[in-house]
């Protein structure tokens, strides 16, 4: 499994936690998704069924910014 770690902005409530981890869930071979409000993270495992840019466009779609 891949694992790849984001430091986000727009994470303000657990109601976009839950928007991010729905988005991300969806995505074909997303296997693990954490997302910690307190430290604006969002760690992902996948495996080769999607990639980091499919990852990063489900983050991005929520209003969130990668930093």
């Amino acid at each position: 499994m891949n694992k790849v770690q984001y430091n986000v902005s727009g994470l303000l409530n657990n109601q976009i936690k839950t928007q991010v981890k729905n988005a991300l869930n969806d995505l074909d071979g997303v296997q693990k998704v954490n997302v910690d409000l307190g430290r604006s993270s969002i760690e992902v495992g996948f495996n080769n069924a999607t990639n980091e840019q499919e990852i990063r466009s489900g983050i991005e779609h929520v209003g969130c910014r990668i930093s």
